[in-house]
């Protein structure tokens, strides 16, 4: 184990759930590992902080969040509580204002500071670190698949040329891997690279690329293949040292235990039934059509399977106006606010989860051992589904109209789907192969598990190289 009084790391997250949740479950295993740990924050997200860190003794600085961005108003500092997704760049592009509060911050610190992780969207990061000799490692929030995909596809550019959306093509350096063009954000696949946001996502994949490494939200047994591949061909290095979520143990779980929200309530009630039960999650940013929440509502009341649906709390008030939730009252049950995704897929009834693919929430699927029903919708989710079904096996497609990766999806496809991963062949094979993964998720973050030993090994690395400067 590593240990030393002069661990200092500090972390700072990007201003969304996604992005600060993880984090705040890495300092937990940072604390396991003896480090003194500083978290940065901005005003208006440091009470989430502070609340899920009060049972330890990390010491969280809050920075002023840049002011007068354009239609962004005053009170909002995260991209989860943004009017519209279309003014993410404008906030992104704007936390290069934070930059000399940070320096300011980090020349204050009484105890010199070993590294600094912080997120692959503040680039700007790297030039604070120079500034004060501190190696910085980049969070992505992304699997080994997915970096290493999006960096193949970044060096060869025009491997997409003269086909359509749909069209497959073979994955340079990975011949039985085939990908379509709708698999990958525009920003590594689109036609303008002179865009603002295109220049942008270049100038973090520099910073990156003179970075210390990466620390991956991941571990080695899940994808050894496409880490040694980054880091043997690729990099800076990737530290493989989650799954995170493991590191907090069921602190939270323990705290809830008092007190316990309907919906467990109801999952209690389901297993008492022996009824399995289908999790509907779409993410907290997920943008989803009228048109197809109806057909989500169809294909989950025909299927006539146990759910529990979590909705975005909708700008027209809450609950559905047609009669659903009354309609199936006796099989589902939709949810309209926040709930603890981790502890809904640990309970012992849930065995399917319908996902966004957002690698956290693949990561709480494994974890838990839940099969998924991949949904994609943006960003790098495509690239998760396709790791989850075609690589893992751990999980099927949600069937588009189009055949397309986020194309539209009618109730029949879904209602055929979730019969599959409910109740067939398929889904007993997925979930007798995601409990082994889940096995093996829980062994790496333990004492001598290969994610202990990796970030045992970075921080002996740069605290070596510390000595020796």
């Amino acid at each position: 184990m590593a240990s030393s009084t002069s661990l200092h790391v500090v972390l700072f997250p990007f201003m969304a759930k996604g992005h600060t949740i993880p984090i705040l479950q890495l300092a937990r295993l940072l604390l396991r590992h003896n480090a003194t740990v500083t978290l940065f924050t901005t005003p208006a997200n440091h009470p989430y902080v502070s609340t899920s860190l009060s049972d330890t003794p990390t010491s969280i600085i809050t920075l002023p969040f840049p002011y007068n961005i354009p239609g962004v108003p005053p009170s909002v500092e995260s991209v989860d509580k943004l009017p519209s997704l279309s003014l993410f760049y404008s906030v992104v592009s704007s936390t290069k204002h934070m930059k000399s509060h940070f320096e300011q911050a980090i020349g204050s610190l009484k105890t010199p500071v070993t590294f600094m992780v912080t997120d692959g969207f503040f680039g700007w990061t790297l030039e604070s670190a120079n500034l004060f000799n501190i190696p910085r490692l980049v969070y992505y929030g992304m699997s080994n698949f997915s970096i290493t995909m999006n960096q193949v596809i970044s060096l060869n550019p025009h491997l997409f040329d003269g086909k359509t959306e749909t069209e497959l093509v073979t994955v340079p350096g990975f011949p039985w891997i085939t990908a379509t063009r709708f698999e990958f954000d525009d920003a590594f696949t689109g036609p303008d690279p002179d865009s603002p946001m295109s220049k942008w996502v270049a100038e973090q994949i520099l910073a990156t690329t003179n970075s210390y490494g990466i620390v991956t939200n991941s571990f080695f047994e899940l994808e050894p293949v496409f880490q040694e591949y980054w880091n043997s061909n690729l990099g800076p290095k990737s530290w493989s040292v989650g799954p995170f979520c493991l590191g907090q143990g069921s602190r939270q779980k323990e705290s809830l235990s008092n007190q316990k929200p309907s919906w467990m309530v109801w999952l209690d009630k389901k297993l008492e039934l022996g009824s399995p039960v289908l999790y509907v999650a779409f993410g907290s940013q997920a943008d989803i059509s009228l048109e197809q929440i109806e057909e989500i509502k169809v294909g989950l009341e025909r299927s006539e399977v146990s759910f529990l649906w979590v909705m975005r709390k909708g700008e027209d008030g809450l609950g559905f106006d047609d009669g659903f939730e009354e309609r199936v009252k006796e099989k589902g049950i939709v949810v309209w606010e926040w709930v603890n995704q981790r502890e809904i897929l640990e309970h012992e009834i849930v065995k399917g989860f319908v996902s966004h693919c957002g690698w956290n929430s693949v990561l709480e699927s494994i974890c838990a051992a839940v099969p998924i029903l991949a949904w994609p919708l943006a960003a790098e989710q495509p690239l998760n589904a396709k790791f989850v079904v075609e690589e893992l096996k751990i999980g099927v497609r949600v069937e588009t109209c189009d055949g397309s990766v986020k194309g539209f999806v009618k109730w029949e496809g879904l209602q055929k789907k979730v019969k599959e991963l409910m109740e067939g062949v398929k889904g007993k094979e997925m979930r007798k192969k995601v409990e082994e993964i889940s096995d093996a998720a829980v062994k790496a973050v333990e004492d001598g598990g290969s994610s202990w030993r990796s970030l045992s090994e970075l921080i002996v690395e740069i605290q070596t190289k510390s000595i020796s400067a």
